[in-house]
Parts: structure tokens; C-alpha cells; sequence
């Protein structure tokens, strides 16, 4: 038979590789769950390379990572649900899927907000945006007058103008 220590070094390699996280009561050698929970939070690190694994390239005005700076672009504290959902956002429309807004400070505040790890900017794109508006449902403008779309598995699409504003609910369908 063998133990869970002999099995550890080889599932927490494999975890490395598939992105899985083993936090307490998380994943396979936590509290008996199989599975994330939602609001679980990744690095910066995890989720860039959840992001370059998945083709889903960022950018950042101040050409940093630095949570606090307005200028910067950040995924520290974003919520795993939310790197998923751009994960399968990126796979859903086959065409380049580019990250401008994260976790940084200078976004509005609420529960369901960038700073809480929800939200991802998106760069328009015309593909992007065909892909919202045909497969998503239209449902009306936000409180600042944003056009919103709500996908299939009920994460906000905002049109602010020269963005995307998506707020992840959950994975999207992962």
C-alpha cells in the first residue's frame, strides 16, 4: 500500500502541471474536496501562467504588477473562478483574448469588483465583440449606461467604450 506522504511530492508535481491548487480543504490533499472553491485566490504567478498556458496574453500601462498602482496591471487576490472563466472565454472565441485591467486599485469598489478578484478587463476587439454580442443575451444598460450581455452561465459583459468589463461569477462553463 501506499502512503499519502510517498504519494504528496508526485500529486503536488502533477497539481504544478495542471494548475490545481492544494490549499486547506482544497484539492485532492486538502479536506477531502475535489475540487477549488470559488473564491479561492490565486498569485500574480498562478494566474499568469494559467493565462500564457491558455494563449490569453495582458498588458499593463505602467509595464508592471504592482496591486496598488493604478498604471499597473495585477492578478494578485484574483479569484480562480474569475482566471478560469478568461481561460475559457479565450477558447470559446479562437481569436487573440488580451487582459488590460486586473486586481489593481483605481477600479470602482463593491463586493463584485476588481479589487475583490471578480473582474478582468478585456481589450476591444472585433472579434471579441461579435462574439458578445452573438452569443450572449443583451440585458440592458448599467447604472453608468454601459451596454451589459450576460453569457450562459450568468457573467456580465460591459461595454465601456474602449473595453471590456466582465464580472465572473463563476468559470464560465469550465
Amino acid at each position: 500500500m501506499v502512503s499519502r506522504m510517498t504519494l504528496r511530492p508526485v500529486l503536488t508535481a502533477l497539481a504544478l502541471v495542471l494548475g490545481v491548487l492544494f490549499a486547506p480543504g482544497v484539492g485532492v490533499l486538502g479536506g477531502g474536496a475535489t475540487e477549488a472553491h470559488a473564491d479561492t485566490k490565486l498569485t500574480h504567478a498562478q494566474a499568469t501562467a494559467r493565462f500564457t498556458s491558455s494563449g490569453v496574453t495582458w498588458t499593463s500601462s505602467g509595464n508592471c504588477s504592482n496591486r496598488n498602482l493604478s498604471n499597473c496591471t495585477s492578478f494578485d487576490q484574483l479569484n480562480l473562478a474569475t482566471a478560469q472563466g478568461a481561460q475559457t472565454l479565450k477558447g470559446a472565441i479562437g481569436c487573440a483574448l488580451n487582459i488590460t485591467g486586473g486586481t489593481e486599485t483605481g477600479h470602482a469598489s463593491g463586493t463584485y469588483s476588481h479589487w475583490n478578484g471578480y473582474k478582468l478587463d478585456f481589450a476591444k476587439s472585433t472579434c471579441l465583440t461579435n462574439y458578445v454580442h452573438n452569443v450572449f443575451t443583451y440585458i440592458g444598460l448599467r447604472g453608468d449606461g454601459a451596454p451589459q450581455y450576460k453569457s450562459g452561465s450568468g457573467n456580465i459583459y460591459a461595454d465601456e467604450g474602449n473595453h471590456w468589463d466582465v464580472t465572473y461569477y463563476n468559470c464560465g462553463g469550465c
